[in-house]
C-alpha cells in the first residue's frame, strides 16, 4: 500500500501498479484554460465528453532523423498531456506516422532503396529519440499506409459533392467552396493570395492557385494504390483528417502540432473536414519555434540539429528542462549555453533530492504549493511559473536543511517530487558507489568537522574532488558522486 496525493492535495491510498503516467491522482479541475490558435485567445478547455480529453498531434515524416524542432514539439505535448492525466482527465492521446510522402520517395530514388525500407528504419530512430528524451507513447500510433482505402473513401465524397476535382496530375480541393477557408492563418483566400506568393504548379489544371492536392497520380517506380482517379496516393493534408477522425471521432478536443504547420497543413486538414460535412476539433493547439543564433530552426538556413546528437552531448533531461523553462508558445533558444545551464539546474535538483531521500518519504507534500502549481498549468500550461516553483522549494528545502529542520526540509522534498513527476522531468537521487578509500575519507570527514578540525574537513574535501569525485553532506551522511 502507497499513498498518492491527488491535484488537491489530499492523501489516499491505494496500491501502486507503475503506470507509465506516474502516480498521481487528483480530481478533475475544470479551470483549465488553454490558447486556442483558431479563436486568438486563450479560452476554457470545452470537452466533448466530461472528464475525457481527446487530443491528436501531428507526428513525423518518417524520411530523417528528429530534430531539436520535433524534440520541442513533442516534449510540449508531452508535458500538457501529463498535466492534463494529473489534473485527473482521462487522455486519450494520438499520434501519426507519416509514411507515405515525397520525401520518403525522393530519398529512397537518391539511395537507391525501398521507400518502406526507409520508412520503418527512420520510424525506428524516431522512437529511439522520444525514449531517450522519456517522451510517453501515444496511445495510438496510426500509419498513413494502413488508412488509404479511407482515404480514398474521402476524396470520393469529396468529388461528389462537387468540393473536389480530378485534372491530370491528381486529385484537388477546392478551397473556394470551402466557408471560411484561412481561418487557422487569420487571412481571407484572397489576402492568403496576395500575400503568399504564386502558388499556382505548373502543369495542373487547378481551379484556383490555393487548391491543393488530395491525391497524386504515382510516377513509374514509385509506390502507388488504386483509386476510381487512377493509381497514385493520398496527399500529406488528407492522411491527418482522415486518421484522427477514425480513431478520436468527430468534434474531438485538441488538435495540436507546431507553428509551422498552422499554414497550411493543418488549415487544409480543416478545410477537408468541412468539405466532409465534419465537425472537426474544437481547439487548436501550437507550440512556438526552437531558435539556434537568434534565427528560426529551418532546414533552409542549414541549422537543423540532430535530437540523437544532442541527447549524446548533453543530458537527455535537460532539454526537457530547458522546454519546460520557457512557455510553449514562445520561441525558444538552443544553445551550448542554454544546455549546460540546464545541465547545472538539474544537478542542483539531483543534489537536493539526494538530500531529502529519507525525509522526502517520511512527509508530504505542501497542499498550497500544489494548489500554487496548479493555478501556473491551469492558465494556459505555463511550465515556466511552474519549473520557478519547483526551484523555490529547491532553495527553501535546502535552508531548512543547513537550518537542521529535517521536516521542513522533507516537505518541500515531496513537494518538489510531485510536481516534476506531473511534468515527466526525473531525478536522480542514486549516489553513486564510490571506492572503499574514498568513502573512508568522507567518513573521516564527517569526523573532522564534528571535532572542528574544519582544516582538515577541507583538506579531506580537496582530496576527494581531485579524485573526481564531489562529496555532498545529507541528513543521513555523507554522499559521493562522480564529478
Amino acid at each position: 500500500m502507497a499513498h498518492l496525493w491527488r491535484a488537491d492535495g489530499r492523501r489516499r491510498n491505494c496500491q501502486l501498479h507503475g503506470s507509465a503516467s506516474g502516480t498521481l491522482l487528483a480530481m478533475t479541475d475544470p479551470s483549465i484554460r488553454l490558447y486556442d490558435s483558431a479563436r486568438q485567445a486563450v479560452v476554457p478547455l470545452e470537452l466533448r465528453d466530461p472528464g475525457k480529453v481527446s487530443m491528436y498531434v501531428c507526428g513525423p515524416t518518417v524520411y530523417a532523423p528528429p530534430h531539436i524542432g520535433h524534440g520541442r514539439m513533442v516534449l510540449v505535448f508531452d508535458v500538457i498531456r501529463r498535466y492534463l492525466e494529473w489534473a485527473g482527465l482521462d487522455v486519450t492521446f494520438v499520434s501519426n506516422i507519416t509514411d507515405i510522402d515525397d520525401n520518403i520517395i525522393n530519398r529512397a530514388k537518391a539511395e537507391d532503396r525501398d521507400s518502406t525500407e526507409i520508412a520503418i528504419k527512420c520510424e525506428n530512430i524516431w522512437f529511439e529519440a522520444m525514449d531517450r528524451i522519456n517522451v510517453r507513447r501515444p496511445d495510438h500510433v496510426p500509419h498513413a499506409t494502413e488508412y488509404v482505402d479511407q482515404m480514398v473513401d474521402l476524396i470520393a465524397r469529396l468529388v461528389e459533392t462537387d468540393a473536389a476535382y480530378a485534372t491530370n496530375d491528381g486529385v484537388y480541393l477546392h478551397v473556394e467552396n470551402v466557408e471560411g477557408y484561412g481561418l487557422l492563418a487569420h487571412q481571407s483566400l484572397d489576402q492568403l493570395q496576395d500575400g503568399g506568393g504564386d502558388r499556382e504548379i505548373v502543369g495542373t489544371e487547378k481551379r484556383h492557385p490555393a487548391d491543393f492536392a488530395l491525391w497524386k497520380f504515382s510516377k513509374e517506380g514509385e509506390p502507388s494504390w488504386p483509386s476510381p482517379w487512377g493509381d497514385g496516393r493520398p496527399g500529406w493534408h488528407t492522411e491527418c483528417v482522415v486518421m484522427s477522425l477514425d480513431l478520436l471521432g468527430e468534434g474531438f478536443d485538441i488538435h495540436s502540432g507546431g507553428l509551422d504547420l498552422t499554414f497550411p497543413h493543418h488549415e487544409n486538414e480543416r478545410a477537408q473536414a468541412i468539405a466532409d460535412g465534419k465537425n472537426f476539433c474544437t481547439h487548436w493547439v501550437h507550440n512556438g519555434f526552437v531558435e539556434m543564433d537568434g534565427e528560426k530552426m529551418s532546414k533552409s538556413l542549414g541549422n537543423v540539429q540532430n535530437l540523437l546528437d544532442l541527447t549524446e552531448q548533453y543530458d537527455p533531461r535537460g532539454y526537457r528542462l530547458l522546454v519546460l523553462r520557457s512557455h510553449y508558445r514562445s520561441p525558444m533558444e538552443v544553445t551550448d549555453v542554454s544546455m549546460r545551464d540546464a545541465e547545472a539546474a538539474l544537478e542542483r535538483l539531483d543534489t537536493f533530492a539526494r538530500r531529502t531521500v529519507a525525509s522526502a518519504a517520511a512527509n508530504s507534500p505542501d497542499e498550497a504549493v500544489l494548489a500554487e502549481f496548479r493555478s501556473s498549468m491551469n492558465e494556459d500550461f505555463d511550465s515556466s511559473s511552474a519549473i520557478d516553483l519547483v526551484f523555490r522549494q529547491v532553495r527553501a528545502g535546502n535552508t531548512a536543511l543547513d537550518d537542521g529542520d529535517e521536516a521542513a526540509a522533507g516537505v518541500a522534498g515531496a513537494t518538489v517530487r510531485v510536481l516534476l513527476d506531473a511534468l515527466g522531468l526525473e531525478l536522480n537521487e542514486t549516489a553513486d558507489e564510490a571506492p572503499a578509500e574514498l568513502m573512508a575519507l568522507a567518513e573521516e570527514r564527517t569526523a573532522a568537522r564534528a571535532a572542528k578540525d574544519f582544516a582538515r574537513a577541507d583538506e579531506i574535501r580537496d582530496e576527494i574532488a581531485a579524485a573526481g569525485w564531489t562529496l555532498e553532506d545529507s541528513p543521513d551522511g555523507p554522499l559521493l558522486r562522480k564529478a
